[in-house]
């Protein structure tokens, strides 16, 4: 659990981020004859994310978490409800602050390899948003190249391609594309699950440390309840497509209410912390199982 000294809502006591009411409705055709049906993957969901913390959000595949995700960063738009920055509505009719959100919303995904494009450079990726807001070229390499510092990647990554790198190298990259514009809050869609434990380990202890240094505020979802015990303030659990349960982490693991969350926790293997979480956000090793390079590099391992 990440204890973040300096989590608070706005000064106003508005949470930093929130969905009020959120559903998400999918139809499926029926067919020439058939009738269409309907789906409901997210349903009347409420949920508030104070600035610098992080909140956990666990649940079984299907039950609708990587949804939830994906309006957040407004990649679906909602059935019903309504998802607020700040206090205000993402789909607000102020065309300056909506031009903004881009910039102050972020997302990592699971899959770094899907996630980046093979034909664009690591640094023509990372600086794709900053080059979208017209930033001249000079300023935009500079914070590329500063952004890969920060996640302990060479300048010199920035000429290379994603299929040269490793999983953990390209989930670095990740990263470093979703800070590079100095987002106020952070989507992390299972951001550990394709990667093996100890580079697992390593991109988390990366995750809080860049948290600590850029003040940043996580809406971190997982279904691995480890993961989610060692970095979340506060947990929220998801089961077809309804928030079942939320409290602080410490008490939802201790005590948990609901008998679904009793069962998630009952099921899962015991909990002995993340392996490796003491050596820090240092440069991650692939191991057996992790994709290699066929070419030399000068980035991180």
């Amino acid at each position: 659990m990440t204890g973040n000294s300096f989590t608070q809502q706005c000064s106003s006591g508005i949470p930093l981020f929130a969905f009020r009411n959120v559903s998400r409705v999918f139809t499926k055709s029926g067919g020439l004859f058939g009738e269409a049906q309907t789906f409901s993957a997210v349903k009347n969901v409420s949920l508030s994310v104070n600035k610098g913390e992080t909140l956990g959000l666990v649940g079984e595949s299907g039950c609708g978490k990587s949804t939830l995700a994906r309006m957040a960063v407004r990649l679906l738009p909602p059935t019903g409800g309504d998802i607020l920055l700040e206090g205000i509505s993402v789909f607000s009719p102020d065309e300056a602050f909506v031009a903004s959100l881009p910039g102050r919303v972020q997302m990592v995904f699971q899959d770094p390899f899907s996630s980046l494009n093979p034909r664009m450079s690591i640094g023509a990726s990372v600086g794709e948003a900053l080059t979208a807001m017209g930033m001249p070229t000079k300023e935009r390499n500079g914070k590329v190249a500063a952004m890969l510092g920060m996640v302990g990647l060479e300048a010199e990554t920035m000429r290379r391609y994603p299929h040269e790198f490793s999983g953990g190298q390209r989930q670095r990259v990740a990263i470093a594309r979703a800070l590079v514009t100095n987002p106020d809050f952070v989507v992390l869609d299972e951001p550990t699950s394709s990667l093996d434990a100890s580079v697992q380990a390593q991109v988390l202890a990366l995750l809080k440390d860049l948290q600590d240094k850029l003040r940043l505020t996580y809406l971190f979802i997982s279904h691995d309840l480890a993961v989610i015990s060692h970095m979340s303030d506060r947990v929220a659990v998801m089961k077809a497509g309804e928030i079942v349960e939320e409290n602080d982490a410490a008490t939802l693991f201790a005590s948990p209410a609901h008998p679904y969350t009793k069962s998630l926790l009952a099921a899962a293997p015991a909990y002995h912390g993340i392996e490796g979480e003491d050596g820090g956000p240092g440069k991650d090793t692939p191991k057996t199982g992790e994709p290699k390079s066929k070419k030399k590099t000068h980035a991180a391992p």
